[in-house]
C-alpha cells in the first residue's frame, strides 16, 4: 500500500487553458522536460521490462514508414533504451544512424548494445544537427513531453532532405482517462499527465511547412490485474505524473480505497483497462525545399 500510496501522491488543481509557443493552446502546463529527463533516466533499467504498449505502437508507426522511403542517413529521436533504434539499423542496414534522447541515462543505458553510429544528447526543440542532414526523423512516443511542438516541426524541417520523411508517434487528450476520471471521483485533483488535444496536432502538422501524408488518432488499451500493477508500470517506464507544480508526500490510505473502488468500476473481463489516445503523423518535407 505504501508503494501505491508514493506512486499516486502527485496532485495539482486544473488549471486555466494555456497558450503553447508558437502554437494553439494545450489543455494545461505540460511537464519541465528536465523533469522528464531525469524521470527517464532512472527508468533506463526497468523500462524494457514494461514497456508493452511502447513496442507496439514502435512498431506500427515502423509499418507506416513509405515503402519507397532509402533514407541515407536516419534518425531516432526519443530513442531510450534503443529498442527501435537497433530495428531500424536491422531495416536500413546499409544506413549509418543516429539516436537522440533528453535522458542522458536512457543514452548511457543504450549505447553498449548498438543500433546507431552516434548516441547523443538533445532536445526535439533544439536538435544538436546540421540543417538538411537526415532522410528519416523517427519519433516514438516522445514528442508528448514537448510543449512547443510547432517548434519540434520546424526543427524536423530543418535537419530534413528535400523529400526527407518526419515519422512520430504521441500521446493526445483521452490517455490513461479510466485513471483520470477515477481520480476526479475521489478528490477532483488532477493526478495524470497532460497531453494536447488531437484536433492541435491536426492543426499544427497542417500549418508548418512539411506535407502532411496522414494524421491519425488510434486507442490502445492494456489492461491490468489490479491498479497497484498499473501504477508500478507507469513508474519502471518513468510515466507516472509529472505535472508541474504539484505537492510532495502520501496519498492517505482512505483516498488510495476510494481510488480503487473508483478504478474497479472500468473492470473487464480481461482487468482493469487502461486506454491510450495515440498519434500517427507521417510528414514529409517537399522536394526542391531548403
Amino acid at each position: 500500500m505504501s508503494e501505491l500510496r508514493s506512486l499516486c501522491s502527485a496532485q495539482e488543481r486544473a488549471e486555466p487553458d494555456a497558450r503553447g509557443p508558437g502554437g494553439p493552446a494545450t489543455p494545461y502546463a505540460l511537464p519541465d522536460k528536465r523533469q522528464v529527463a531525469a524521470s527517464f533516466s532512472r527508468a533506463a533499467a526497468s523500462y524494457d521490462a514494461v514497456a508493452e504498449l511502447q513496442r507496439s505502437v514502435g512498431t506500427q508507426l515502423l509499418a507506416r514508414l513509405p515503402a519507397s522511403l532509402q533514407p541515407r542517413r536516419w534518425l531516432d529521436l526519443g530513442s531510450g533504451t534503443g529498442h527501435f533504434t537497433r530495428a531500424l539499423a536491422e531495416r536500413y542496414a546499409q544506413c549509418e544512424g543516429l539516436a537522440v534522447d533528453i535522458a542522458e541515462g536512457m543514452l548511457r543505458h543504450a549505447s553498449p548494445l548498438g543500433g546507431a553510429a552516434y548516441f547523443i544528447a538533445g532536445d526535439a526543440e533544439a536538435l544538436p544537427l546540421q540543417d538538411a542532414s537526415v532522410d528519416l526523423l523517427f519519433s516514438s512516443l516522445a514528442l508528448q513531453w514537448c510543449a512547443d511542438f510547432p517548434r519540434v516541426l520546424s526543427e524536423a524541417r530543418r535537419v530534413l532532405r528535400p523529400g526527407g520523411v518526419l515519422a512520430f508517434s504521441s500521446l493526445c487528450v483521452g490517455t490513461l482517462q479510466e485513471l483520470r476520471d477515477s481520480w476526479q471521483v475521489v478528490d477532483g485533483l488532477v493526478h495524470v499527465n497532460r497531453f494536447r488535444r488531437f484536433e492541435d496536432y491536426q492543426q499544427i502538422c497542417t500549418a508548418s511547412a512539411l506535407q502532411v501524408l496522414a494524421v491519425q488518432r488510434q486507442a490502445e488499451t492494456l489492461h491490468f490485474p489490479d491498479l497497484r500493477s498499473l501504477t508500478t508500470s507507469l513508474k519502471d517506464l518513468g510515466a507516472h505524473n509529472l505535472n508541474p507544480g504539484r505537492p510532495g508526500g502520501l496519498t492517505g490510505r482512505a483516498r488510495i480505497r476510494a481510488l480503487v473502488e473508483a478504478y474497479e468500476q472500468f473492470r473487464q473481463p480481461q482487468g482493469l483497462p487502461a486506454t491510450y489516445q495515440v498519434v500517427y503523423g507521417v510528414l514529409q518535407k517537399p522536394l526542391g525545399a531548403y
